[in-house]
């Protein structure tokens, strides 16, 4: 069919001459805006998130082989991006209704996989929160969700990038040490869940199957994994989908994430990179907000792309190239 072949033309702009996806997320926007409200005392403006979100596309895409943008703040930062990276949109509205329950997805209501690609897109990436243990009310709203997400982007020729982030309804803190138990096999599941075809899902970007916090030797003190239990979960992941799946960083300190990347190797995980924002240009934040638009982008050339090149230093190692 000629959509898939469409499909993997833009794929091939997406990762780096390894076949592996060494891609930086800015697509943020409730969280950025979080960010820049608490170093600067009040609320954070648009034309504020607009103009951080170009300094990071302008001056970290050199080192990346992709970004991701979300299509609110798009238009400064994705001509800001180098020419030779590829692109990669948000489809979906930032956060979720609390009033709701079941944490039901969303999507920007001017946006379609259509007019996202016409922006230049080459893949189109939604974020979905998913409890493999939620009731079938709500979990069948997701699946059917998903379902034409997916249906539309084979039918425009575009990769779909599905985002899973776990979750358990039954507790508030998803990284409080009573989840670390339970988020193994909420991971896993859900991966497999998602790896169904009817999905039309192309690449999964996913959380490491444990919180590294809580594995032996990482993080805590205290710890529910050990490290020959950790390694298993890994490789459970690994087994649990036929799709390229890359990881997502989760806002972590950017020498726990390489150290995690090389755990998962000698987990025998297959991962395919990563789509990394928070570890890599978190730090930009409070220099942008008490320092200005030119301190900023001389820390984001300096540090910021030793932390990008550091990333591809140790996915070279880790990560590896995509079968397609």
């Amino acid at each position: 069919m000629r959509s898939m072949s469409n499909k993997k033309d833009h794929l091939k702009k997406l990762w780096n001459e390894d076949k592996i996806f060494a891609a930086l997320a800015i697509d943020q926007r409730g969280a950025l805006q979080k960010m820049l409200t608490k170093f600067k005392g009040e609320e954070a403006n648009k034309k504020e998130l607009e103009e951080f979100k170009w300094i990071v596309s302008s001056q970290l895409t050199q080192d990346a082989s992709a970004i991701l943008l979300d299509p609110e703040y798009r238009l400064p930062a994705a001509s800001a991006k180098n020419k030779n990276t590829g692109l990669l949109f948000a489809y979906e509205k930032t956060g979720y209704d609390q009033t709701v329950a079941g944490r039901l997805p969303d999507l920007l209501p001017r946006c379609s996989v259509k007019n996202l690609k016409e922006a230049g897109a080459n893949a189109c990436k939604f974020l979905l929160y998913y409890d493999i243990d939620e009731r079938e009310e709500i979990n069948g709203q997701k699946h059917a969700f998903i379902e034409r997400i997916g249906s539309e982007c084979l039918a425009e020729g575009l990769p779909f990038f599905l985002e899973l982030i776990s979750y358990d309804h039954t507790l508030i803190e998803s990284d409080a040490k009573d989840y670390a138990t339970k988020k193994p096999r909420k991971v896993i599941k859900m991966m497999g869940k998602f790896s169904e075809n009817r999905f039309n899902v192309d690449v999964l970007k996913v959380e490491v199957p444990v919180n590294m916090n809580y594995v032996e030797g990482y993080g805590e003190e205290y710890f529910v994994h050990t490290k020959e239990e950790a390694s298993k979960f890994f490789l459970e992941q690994a087994k649990a989908t036929h799709l390229p799946y890359i990881f997502l960083s989760a806002g972590v300190e950017a020498n726990l994430f390489y150290d995690t990347l090389r755990f998962a190797k000698a987990a025998g995980s297959t991962f395919n990179g990563v789509l990394c924002g928070r570890a890599t240009w978190s730090q930009g934040v409070e220099i942008f907000v008490k320092k200005g638009k030119a301190a900023t982008i001389a820390w984001m050339n300096n540090e910021g792309r030793k932390k990008i090149q550091q990333l591809n230093k140790v996915l070279k190692e880790t990560a590896s190239p995509v079968k397609i």
